[in-house]
C-alpha cells in the first residue's frame, strides 16, 4: 500500500467510524428516549392491580374463590413484598447485616415477585369467552404443530402440578425464538429470557374451592374462560 492509499484508507476508515458512533449514539438516545422510568428498587409500594372482569361473570369459577383468590392470595403477596422492600432496604443500608440474612431476604423477593407477577398475568387472562383467535391460534401451530397438540401437553403438565403446587406456562422464548410449554413449580421458578403469554396457577387456592381435589374440572373452567385477546396482545 503506497502513501496516498495508506491515507486514503485512514480517511475512509474514520469517515465509517464517526458514522457507527453517530449511529450508535442515535440508537442508544432512542432507545433512552423509549425506555420507561424507573423506580428505586426498594422505595415504592406496589399498588393490587383490580380485576379486569366482573368476577360474579366466569363460567365455572364462583365469585367466592376469585374474590379470595385475589384479596387473600395475591393481595397477601403484593403486602408481603411490600414490607418486604422496607427490610430489605434497611438490611442494605446496614453494614452489620450479614450475607447469610441477606440471602435470605433476597430468596424471599424472589418469591414474593413472582407470587405478585404470576397472579396479576394470571387473573389478566381470564375474563374473556375461551376462543383462541385465528391468528393467536398459528402462531401456536407453528411450534407445537397444532393449537390440539399445545392444548393435550398444557392439560397434561397442568394435571401433573394437581393436588400440590405450581404454575404452567405458555411463553415465547426470546432466544430460541419458539413458544413452549413450561412447569413451575412455585414462583421463583421461570424460564429465561421467555415472555411469559399464559399462565395457569395450580395451587390448591386457585380451585379447591370449588372442585376440591377434581383439578381437571378446574383446568376445563379455566380454558373456557381465558381472554385470548389479551394473550394475543403478550404474544
Amino acid at each position: 500500500m503506497n502513501d496516498d492509499s495508506r491515507r486514503e484508507f485512514l480517511k475512509t476508515s474514520a469517515a465509517i467510524g464517526a458514522a457507527l458512533a453517530a449511529g450508535a449514539m442515535a440508537t442508544g438516545t432512542a432507545m433512552a428516549a423509549d425506555a420507561p422510568a424507573l423506580r428505586l428498587a426498594y422505595g415504592y409500594q406496589h399498588a393490587p392491580v383490580p380485576l379486569p372482569f366482573d368476577p360474579k361473570s366466569l363460567k365455572g369459577l364462583s365469585e367466592k374463590l376469585i374474590q379470595s383468590h385475589w384479596e387473600n392470595n395475591y393481595g397477601g403477596a403484593v403486602r408481603a413484598l411490600n414490607t418486604l422492600r422496607g427490610r430489605l432496604a434497611a438490611a442494605a443500608a446496614d453494614a452489620n447485616t450479614p450475607p447469610f440474612v441477606y440471602t435470605g431476604l433476597k430468596r424471599e423477593q424472589l418469591l414474593r415477585t413472582g407470587s405478585v407477577v404470576l397472579h396479576e398475568l394470571y387473573f389478566a387472562g381470564l375474563g374473556g369467552n375461551g376462543q383462541a383467535g385465528s391468528a393467536m391460534r398459528s402462531r401456536i401451530a407453528a411450534s407445537f404443530g397444532s393449537y390440539d397438540a399445545w392444548e393435550v401437553e398444557f392439560r397434561k403438565i397442568a394435571q401433573g402440578l394437581a393436588g400440590g403446587s405450581g404454575w404452567v406456562m405458555l411463553g415465547y422464548n426470546e432466544a430460541l425464538g419458539i413458544l413452549e410449554n413450561h412447569w413451575m413449580a412455585d414462583h421463583a421458578i421461570a424460564p429465561a429470557h421467555t415472555r411469559p403469554l399464559l399462565v395457569l396457577d395450580m395451587y390448591e387456592h386457585a380451585f379447591h374451592m370449588d372442585y376440591g381435589a377434581a383439578a381437571a374440572r378446574y383446568i376445563d373452567a379455566w380454558f373456557a374462560n381465558l381472554n385470548w385477546e389479551t394473550v394475543a396482545a403478550r404474544a
